[in-house]
């Protein structure tokens, strides 16, 4: 990977989820890279009242993360005023069209963070300077630099918490 400077995570819904049970959101801030969240992931885990979303979206309030605009929140808001919104995918809609924008500037390494195993499996175009990471490989990385002392005690504990966490793993064992 290029220096941490150019390095942006953005997380999907997924990953801020399972964190979110297993109290360890601040995980995300541990490689050292800037983090931003996509408009339409953030409205996705904090519209509604669950178990997670107080906590989400405080935890990014309290930490100042960016959130990047994209034109797919923006129709989604126009249309939920006029009829009901298609709400499937949009997350993952927006996650593209951020990347997208990554791709047209060099500088920087957009890193994907997913959960979902339907995500794992579909093929969507990833621009040169972008990665597709599951959660799970995620916490591995952070296990195999030290910055974190266990991945697996940080899916056990979002689990006991009552997250059901994704046994698709990514990449293939």
């Amino acid at each position: 990977m290029t220096s941490h400077a150019t390095v942006t995570l953005l997380p999907d819904a997924g990953p801020l989820i399972t964190l979110a049970y297993a109290n360890s959101l601040d995980l995300l801030l541990k490689p050292g890279w800037s983090m931003a969240l996509v408009d339409m992931v953030l409205h996705e885990v904090t519209r509604n009242e669950t178990p997670t979303s107080a906590r989400i979206d405080a935890w990014a309030h309290d930490n100042c993360i960016p959130v990047l605009e994209t034109s797919i929140y923006r129709r989604h808001r126009q249309a939920s005023v006029s009829s009901p919104p298609r709400k499937a995918n949009l997350g993952e809609l927006a996650i593209q069209e951020s990347m997208n924008e990554f791709g047209l500037t060099a500088e920087r390494t957009g890193v994907f963070l997913f959960e979902d195993h339907k995500i794992a499996r579909a093929s969507f175009l990833l621009p040169e300077n972008c990665r597709k990471v599951s959660t799970r490989a995620f916490l591995l990385f952070l296990e195999q630099r030290n910055l974190i002392e266990s991945a697996a005690a940080i899916e056990r504990r979002a689990i006991l918490a009552g997250r059901a966490f994704s046994q698709i793993r990514f990449p293939p064992d």
